[in-house]
């Protein structure tokens, strides 16, 4: 299914955050993939808030407070400590960059995703910069279970449900996985980022 963001739009940013909720609360396995920003499941307020404004701009979207937008987006992540879920995060290294956020905010988020690495249902790997890789870096991407991908293009939302195509998205997450810094490796390249935010 492929839903042009115009005609999502049209319902307001924070209606927008809301609408994925139940595809949320009944997955059970999340693997994500990101390389543009850090995942929504992941962000601090002040993070989602800079992505929501920049969206909601280029979009020009008809609700474009993203202050309010930003706790709906938030209220997801309540999903990371409900028991019984495993979440797989895969970041490209320029995700933990400044670029839609300002260097405090992003800052801020850097200090979270370091948070992170205590829940013990959640795995963060990052994709370092200049690595030889199987895979370019490619759109983002989330599997529910094995049941549906979500991307996020440009101009639209696609969702996926085939199993066929399921299973090129799989696939790519398996090999990309293998080149990525995980543990304490992944924590010493944010730290290393974090530093120079300062």
């Amino acid at each position: 299914m492929y839903v042009e963001w115009k005609r999502l739009n049209r319902a307001g940013l924070t209606r927008l955050q809301n609408e994925i909720v139940p595809l949320i609360d009944r997955t059970r396995a999340f693997r994500v993939y990101c390389s543009h920003v850090v995942p929504g499941l992941l962000q601090t307020h002040g993070y989602a808030a800079a992505v929501i404004a920049a969206y909601g701009a280029f979009h020009a979207a008809p609700d474009t407070d993203a202050d309010s937008a930003a706790p709906a987006r938030l209220a997801r992540s309540r999903v990371l400590t409900k028991l019984g879920r495993t979440f797989a995060f895969l970041l490209e290294e320029s995700v933990l960059l400044p670029g839609v956020a300002d260097k405090e905010t992003t800052a801020a988020q850097l200090d979270r995703l370091l948070e992170v690495f205590a829940l013990p249902q959640v795995s963060l790997g990052i994709v370092p910069s200049g690595a030889t890789r199987p895979l370019w870096s490619m759109e983002s991407f989330t599997l529910y279970d094995t049941a549906q991908v979500g991307i996020e293009l440009l101009s639209a939302r696609v969702s996926i449900t085939a199993p066929g195509e399921i299973a090129v998205y799989e696939r790519a997450f398996a090999q990309l996985s293998t080149v990525a810094l995980y543990g304490r490796a992944a924590r010493t390249r944010i730290e290393r980022i974090r530093t120079t935010q300062r």
